[in-house]
């Protein structure tokens, strides 16, 4: 039986891999720093406890692996977050090659074009380096914005749709992504399993459709059943100010609605589609499917203040049917 190691494994991307994984016969051993907790969370799958600052424990926990998924990121943990998540790439690929596992599985974010980078899209290129850089083979992917269900970038969507009956849009919003939805994301890494892989190689995984953030939001206003915002376009809200914006209204932390919207200001498009040949993964799901999907497995209501206005906001902007 083919034994994989999945960290992230309680995460948004990982906890719906792992059942996929399980599901096709694949033993999973999914790595936790706080393996009791975990196992509480989902009962029924195999964890281990391990930090990735911790070369002996990630050793350990990939003996007997054949292959590994590499779904973590420090976002959000702090200021030194990049150099926490360099630190820990390099422990994980020497861990690897002690290991002799066949192959390492990246999910990362769509390269921005020269000088555009965040921050985050900068530590998640660079961790995409470390891992490749050593003896193991690594298969990078590479998502936009991934849109589901406990995704950090889609819930502040959803929240600026749901509560505000006009949007002030900087132009930086005009810039163009291409989101994919988590059905397809899980999709993509299982095929990473048997893709031919002589050497480290990074494909991008966008979605069908290329769309500004300006029509991200209205779409997901329509996927509410909500009427379009009012829509009033500023030259001058830098993303800094944005973010502060996006902490009051979303349910997100501050620290990653920050990431997060910084990393907006740009395009962020895939070089080309051809993973998708390659796999042979036809019919992808457009936005419109995808977020009215995401919403619907929602089922928490928000409380205190948002939990009257959203209520309100349906009232006002329902759309007729």
């Amino acid at each position: 039986m083919t034994t994989v190691l999945l960290t992230g494994a309680t995460g948004f991307v990982g906890s719906r891999l792992r059942p996929v994984l399980e599901g096709r016969g694949l033993r999973v051993r999914c790595l936790s720093r706080d393996a009791a907790r975990a196992e509480r969370r989902f009962p029924g799958s195999e964890w281990v406890q391990a930090d990735l600052a911790d070369p002996v424990a990630v050793r350990k926990a990939m003996q007997g692996c054949d292959a590994a998924y590499y779904l973590v990121h420090e976002m959000g943990s702090g200021g030194d977050y990049r150099e926490r998540e360099a630190a820990a790439a390099r422990v994980f690929a020497l861990a690897a090659a002690d290991a002799g596992l066949r192959r390492i599985i990246y999910l990362g974010g769509v390269a921005p074009g020269a000088g555009q980078a965040s921050e985050h899209l900068r530590s998640r290129e660079r961790v995409g380096e470390i891992l490749s850089d050593g003896e193991v083979p690594v298969l990078e992917l590479r998502a936009s914005m991934i849109i589901g269900h406990g995704s950090l970038s889609f819930l502040i969507v959803r929240d600026l749709a749901a509560r505000l009956p006009f949007m002030v849009l900087p132009r930086w919003l005009d810039s163009k992504t291409e989101p994919v939805a988590i059905d397809d994301v899980l999709v993509a890494l299982v095929a990473a399993l048997e893709v031919e892989l002589a050497q480290s190689t990074a494909f991008d995984i966008p979605g069908p459709e290329i769309l500004s953030g300006r029509d991200i939001l209205l779409r997901t206003a329509q996927a509410l059943g909500l009427a379009d915002p009012l829509v009033v376009r500023v030259p001058v809200l830098t993303p800094g100010l944005s973010a502060r914006w996006v902490r009051f209204v979303t349910r997100a932390r501050w620290a990653v609605a920050r990431e997060i919207v910084v990393g907006l200001t740009h395009d962020l498009l895939a070089q080309d589609a051809r993973y998708w040949n390659l796999i042979g993964h036809e019919g992808r799901l457009h936005f419109d499917d995808a977020a009215r999907a995401a919403i619907a497995e929602d089922q928490q209501r928000p409380g205190g203040f948002w939990g009257l206005i959203e209520p309100a906001m349906k009232r006002l902007r329902g759309r007729s049917s």
